[in-house]
């Protein structure tokens, strides 16, 4: 396993118990770890050796950050893909997937994530449809009294006019 594959194991591990800010933070981390371990003589395999699995890696930390009272856990799942943007770092993306997370930020700018679960976000379309509909047919009926009278006068109006 190269480094690349390790950061991709290790970024899909996290992305399951820890929110998208922590999984950067501990992304960045060991990228920079890997790198100045290199830097000082060792050889890849040898630091990532030391590390161990990235799984074990992650369940640590979020472990870790449980104990501590920091897992706000937002389950997205990372992509397979590392884009290489030519330089010496390189970006990660994610995709949501199925779920249906609602993205806000907060004062400081960080992004927060809420959960929607599916029979949720079904319950709310179908009362604002149902209502959209209470609200036509409750307006038709308003008017119709007034409308049917009217339309009658007018189509009584049209034959005699084509009767001439």
């Amino acid at each position: 396993m190269n480094r690349i594959e390790f950061i991709e194991r290790l970024q899909r591990a996290l992305a399951g118990g820890l929110n998208s800010r922590q999984v950067r933070e501990n992304v960045r981390y060991y990228q920079e770890y890997i790198d100045t371990e290199i830097r000082k003589g060792r050889s890849e395999s040898e630091v990532l050796t030391s590390l161990g699995d990235p799984r074990l890696l992650a369940k640590s930390i979020i472990e870790a950050n449980k104990r501590a009272g920091y897992s706000q856990g937002s389950n997205l799942h990372y992509d397979e893909d590392v884009v290489d943007s030519g330089s010496d770092e390189q970006t990660y993306t994610y995709d949501a997937g199925e779920n249906r997370d609602v993205y806000e930020e907060d004062m400081t700018g960080e992004a927060r994530v809420f959960r929607m679960p599916g029979w949720l976000l079904l319950l709310i379309v179908t009362v604002v449809v149902l209502l959209i509909i209470g609200v036509a047919f409750s307006l038709i009926s308003a008017m119709a009294p007034i409308l049917i009278p009217v339309l009658l006068i007018m189509l009584i109006i049209r034959l005699f006019q084509n009767h001439k």
